[in-house]
């Protein structure tokens, strides 16, 4: 009896209140507030019994809404009063405060040690030198373009990661473009093409999804035409064919017809009120071959400019196809980039976000290691990017085998972004991904630009200390040796006993089996993505 009466109070006490305000207004005008107030309350909880479609809120009228509010504020109250500095979710506190100080430019110095427990197990440091040096210019520079590329860009070791305008606000977009041009970095455009926001100097990675947006036909074919046209922009500096993205590897989407703005439409080269379809993999090509073939094409019809492709890596052997078709052909992509699947701006199925692709050292380390058996990795170059944010991450990264790193969120962070992930709600708080013009009206591009610009300066300054304390002159020469893993409690690994780099050659000598390398490249073909036998 009494969890009815307490069930019921809210409603019954509104009512109750209702009245009394009604007849108050005998006796003052004052009254009307109250009667306004508690008569909503009322009306809301008869709404709330005889709606069919909320358990809570009928058996609970007026009260049983207390439990949506703290719901939708649920990520906000653990952010602010509960998460710890150093707990990912997913990035801490204590990188994100990195970020947004390195973009202020102001102090990231922190006193009295770090608060990361040491002799837990995962934990990861890097050994320094004795004779450190120092290293004056930090504009750390990787030549990309292979033997038939004409055009060569000489990339910055840390660029921006592929975020498509309309997951990103226009705001966002030019902030990012024009801290580019300010830092003397790449801005990759993702697969939604190039827009008119995306025209701030900045250069351009022009990223090709299955999708083929600006350079397609009206039946979502590759429009060869249409890509020239984009390609020969001198602000596009490399292409880059999307095959896989570590947030949702081998999952299409749809932009819903209601979302596209004309900008999106003029952007993408789709047509206004149709819903826009990214098929999960691409009608440009079916096997290693044509895929070759296609690569080879893009790079004729650009001018001889850098031609790669992005992947997160799911079946091994897959990737061993595409390069046996590479050493069949002669074909070579120019770069290829690894996308971890921890990366991932964009909304996706929570299974395929949380359990589809290989993470980035694992996906890392297997492409390097796969391109030195072949004796091709002296000619393709290898970016990577999931979670990327600080100095030490690009370190690691270009110990295990990458030669530059790209970043989505970490660049995100420098324009603003809270990690309030309400990114595909467009309800942005901070104008980074949202449509809505009121909302991004907050995201002021002159200092959104300069801190993108901020950050990246600041981070490669901080490399080039971590570079010089091991008593290197450059990033790129980490190696595996340099850093150590904490595998257990008061026990560690040399990077080089978990990161191992195989000989080079030894696919082609067939002389060298560990971890299943050889086995899965007497599977692989490269007529075919599937296997000779059943197996992945």
């Amino acid at each position: 009896m009494f969890t009815r009466f307490v069930r019921f109070s809210p409603l019954a006490l509104s009512a109750f209140l209702a009245v009394v305000s009604l007849l108050g207004l005998l006796l003052s005008d004052w009254f009307l507030i109250g009667l306004i107030l508690f008569g909503f309350l009322t009306l809301v909880g008869i709404h709330d019994l005889i709606q069919t479609r909320h358990a809570i809120t009928r058996n609970y009228p007026i009260l049983g809404h207390l439990r949506f509010f703290f719901e939708e504020i649920r990520p906000e109250i653990r952010q602010y009063l509960i998460e710890g500095d150093d707990e990912d979710v997913p990035f801490s506190r204590a990188t994100r405060t990195i970020v947004y100080q390195r973009a202020k430019d102001i102090e990231d110095a922190k006193p009295f040690g770090t608060r990361l427990r040491v002799s837990e197990s995962g934990y990861q440091w890097i050994t320094h030198s004795v004779k450190p040096r120092h290293i004056e210019n930090s504009d750390f520079r990787v030549e990309i373009g292979g033997p038939d590329c004409t055009q060569p860009y000489s990339a910055s070791i840390y660029n921006i990661s592929a975020m498509s305008f309309g997951a990103l606000s226009a705001n966002a977009i030019m902030a990012l473009n024009r801290g580019a041009k300010m830092g003397g970095f790449a801005h990759d455009t993702g697969e939604g093409g190039i827009s008119r926001y995306h025209r701030e100097g900045g250069d351009l990675i022009y990223e090709i999804g299955s999708g083929y947006f600006g350079c397609r036909n009206h039946d979502g074919s590759f429009n060869p035409e249409k890509f020239a046209e984009r390609a020969a922009d001198p602000q596009v500096k490399m292409i880059e064919i999307k095959l896989s993205q570590g947030a949702k590897p081998g999952h299409g989407g749809m932009l819903p017809a209601a979302k596209i703005t004309p900008e999106i439409a003029e952007a993408r080269d789709i047509p206004m009120g149709v819903d826009c379809v990214s098929p999960a993999s691409h009608s440009a090509f079916d096997t290693p071959l044509e895929m070759m073939g296609f690569i080879s094409q893009l790079r004729e019809l650009s001018g001889g400019k850098p031609v790669g492709f992005k992947l997160c890596v799911g079946h091994r052997r897959e990737f061993m196809c595409i390069v046996k078709a590479m050493l069949e052909t002669g074909v070579t992509p120019d770069f290829i980039v690894v996308d971890g699947k921890e990366g991932g701006t964009g909304a996706a199925p929570l299974e395929f976000a949380n359990h589809m692709g290989f993470p980035l050292v694992e996906g890392l380390s297997f492409v390097h290691n796969t391109l030195r058996g072949a004796g091709l990795r002296d000619r393709i170059k290898i970016g990577a990017s999931g979670k990327l944010v600080t100095a030490f991450h690009l370190a690691k990264v270009l110990a295990i085998g990458a030669d530059w790193a790209n970043s989505a969120r970490g660049f995100m962070f420098s324009i603003g972004c809270i990690q309030a992930q309400s990114c595909h709600t467009n309800k942005c708080p901070t104008g980074v991904t949202t449509q809505d013009p009121i909302r991004q009206r907050a995201l002021v591009v002159p200092d959104k630009a300069q801190r993108v610009a901020n950050f990246h300066r600041n981070t490669m300054k901080a490399l080039a200390e971590m570079t010089g304390a091991a008593g290197l002159t450059h990033p790129g020469q980490f190696l595996p040796h340099h850093l150590l893993v904490r595998d257990r409690e008061r026990d560690f690994k040399v990077g080089d006993e978990i990161y191992h780099y195989m000989p080079e050659g030894f696919l082609l000598r067939e002389d060298d089996d560990r971890f299943g390398y050889l086995k899965r490249w007497k599977r692989a073909r490269a007529d075919a993505f599937e296997p000779f036998d059943s197996g992945v």
